[in-house]
């Protein structure tokens, strides 16, 4: 019995400590890929090649990988430099070596090939800018020039509301009734408002014009009058009366019309 209640006691025991320790979660594993982004194109120095579009690729894919350090930015940048491009890296890192910062070295390239005409040039084209049909082509080619317009604010609106149309601008009056409060707003309705009038349009193309719609049935309607003054509807009626009208006689039969026809001669007894 003694064996037996101490064997017990223990069971108890351990079950009690067990109860007491904290349990672990076994969490799910996940299997995540590390993703890649392709590098840049390379940037040769030459004017022909806008350095605003090859700088906001570069700073993007710096983007993508916020732990790079100062150094290996810069080695990296000049991995992509080409031409005279190459060989300004090549004297900079010869003057200044590890002593160089990222933010130096930005600042640096930027002055050296921004060219400050691409602005002006790209807002004169953004003014020029016409829709013509297809409101994603205007937008893509719209945002594309404003990357380096950098057009904002009532700026933006009036170029935008300028090139559209005015069943376009109605189109988004009617949805639109408050004022917007950002840019992104404002082109989103505006798109939104293009793609509704491409639809309509693109559905009045498939119906037919109300005028083809009432043909049948006033051709279903028409009076007897009415057939008759057609040409078809002429000689209709000249043919049913061809037909009817009394058939002409000689002038010698029509005055010997009503006299009595003489009979045989009689026979005397």
């Amino acid at each position: 019995m003694a064996i037996a209640r101490i064997v017990g006691e223990g069971i108890a025991a351990l079950q009690q400590q067990q109860q007491q320790q904290p349990q672990i979660r076994m969490e799910p594993r996940i299997n995540t890929a590390r993703l890649k982004m392709t590098n840049p194109e390379s940037f040769d120095g030459k004017t022909t090649t806008s350095f605003a579009t090859w700088w906001k690729s570069v700073t993007k894919y710096l983007g993508f990988y916020p732990e790079t350090g100062d150094q290996q930015k810069i080695a990296w940048v000049g991995s992509l430099l080409t031409g005279t491009a190459k060989a300004w890296d090549l004297h900079r890192y010869d003057t200044l070596g590890e002593a160089d910062t990222w933010a130096n070295y930005s600042a640096a390239i930027r002055a050296e090939y921004l060219n400050p005409r691409e602005a002006t040039n790209a807002q004169l084209k953004l003014g020029q800018l016409k829709y013509a049909g297809d409101i994603q082509a205007y937008f893509t080619e719209f945002r594309s020039l404003n990357n380096y317009a950098r057009a904002t604010g009532e700026g933006l609106q009036e170029k935008v509301d300028l090139a559209m149309t005015s069943e376009i601008l109605r189109m988004r009056f009617s949805h639109n009734q408050e004022e917007f409060a950002d840019d992104e707003g404002f082109l989103q309705a505006t798109f939104q408002a293009g793609l509704q009038v491409e639809r309509m349009k693109a559905l009045e193309k498939v119906r037919k014009p109300p005028e083809e719609e009432d043909e049948p049935k006033k051709k279903k309607g028409m009076t007897e009058e009415g057939r008759k003054r057609t040409p078809q509807g002429r000689r209709r009626s000249e043919e049913i009366t061809a037909r009817t009208a009394p058939t002409t006689r000689p002038r010698e039969l029509r005055a010997g019309l009503g006299k009595a026809t003489p009979g045989p001669p009689m026979m005397k007894p």
